[in-house]
């Protein structure tokens, strides 16, 4: 058995854990530092504090990475992490192996290996959260694509030649309710009040749930997976999938299409997705 340091570096928090016996153990978190000397130290600090030899480093991380050239491309909100050479740094400073993944793609890793997905070959791991992410998963293995993009679904434009990112998640229906009432909620508050059949609350709600069943349609017949995993702390509500599935099989109906109907559901290890998949990415490319 090999034993990992894991993390999910995130733009406000790093979350940390022991991978050990093949089960996640042993987590804690740390602020994101601001720079990337902070960070590696924090690291060691972790790394040296679990009570057994660490053989591995397994690194979940926002950005585009870049396996061949062991960088992370484009942006996200902890720059220091990019267009570096970042695996090698992490290398030397921690004296271990060190293998780093996008962060929706580990969270879609975990789930196909281990969670709602390991008995499917084909299937999309899709994420609402501030924004939209996810994995697509053919034949069982991780797709990236030509320039590593796959499943960076929050970049899809509908109708409304707006990203999904952008009309797609419930951070988007909060800030539509505020401009319109002047009160700031959040997204428990917000399906409180669809609850009570606040009229403004389910008229948002209906357009982010038709918004994303859009993209959804769009995926299915282009891919045509056997499942969608949704991820993000909003898959916990049941009524999302409910509305999901519901939207999505009319859709495909609409065209006769009904027998290619994936099954959707939520995902299984919700928080700890991100740190499952990094130590799996690396047991399976080290």
């Amino acid at each position: 058995m090999t034993n990992l340091a894991v993390f999910d570096i995130g733009g406000t928090a790093v979350k940390c854990g022991l991978w050990k016996d093949n089960q996640l153990s042993t987590q804690s978190k740390f602020s994101t530092p601001k720079t990337l000397d902070d960070l590696v130290e924090e690291m060691k600090q972790v790394i040296n504090h679990y009570p057994v030899d660490i053989e591995g480093v397994a690194i979940s991380a926002p950005g585009v990475v870049n396996v061949s050239t062991r960088e992370i491309e484009g942006i996200s909100a902890v720059r220091y992490l990019h267009n570096c050479p970042i695996f090698d740094m992490f290398e030397q400073a921690f004296n271990l192996p060190v293998r780093i993944e996008n962060d929706a793609n580990c969270a879609g890793i975990a789930e196909m290996n281990l969670g709602v997905g390991k008995d499917r070959k084909n299937a999309l791991f899709v994420v609402l959260g501030t924004g939209v992410g996810g994995a697509v998963f053919i034949n069982g293995a991780l797709y990236k694509g030509a320039h590593l993009f796959g499943g960076e679904f929050g970049l899809m434009k509908n109708h409304t030649d707006k990203i999904l990112s952008e009309t797609g998640t419930i951070v988007r229906v909060a800030d539509a309710y505020y401009h319109q009432t002047g009160k700031k909620v959040d997204g428990q508050k917000l399906f409180e009040l669809a609850n009570k059949g606040d009229e403004l609350v389910l008229t948002l709600l209906d357009t982010m749930y038709e918004n994303i069943a859009q993209i959804l349609y769009d995926l299915q017949v282009a891919i045509d997976p056997e499942m969608i995993i949704i991820g993000g702390g909003i898959s916990e509500r049941t009524e999302v999938i409910t509305e999901l599935e519901k939207r999505l099989y009319h859709k495909l109906t609409s065209v006769h299409l009904p027998s290619i109907m994936p099954q959707i559901t939520a995902c299984q290890f919700k928080n700890d997705a991100n740190l499952i998949g990094a130590a799996i990415n690396y047991l399976n490319t080290i």
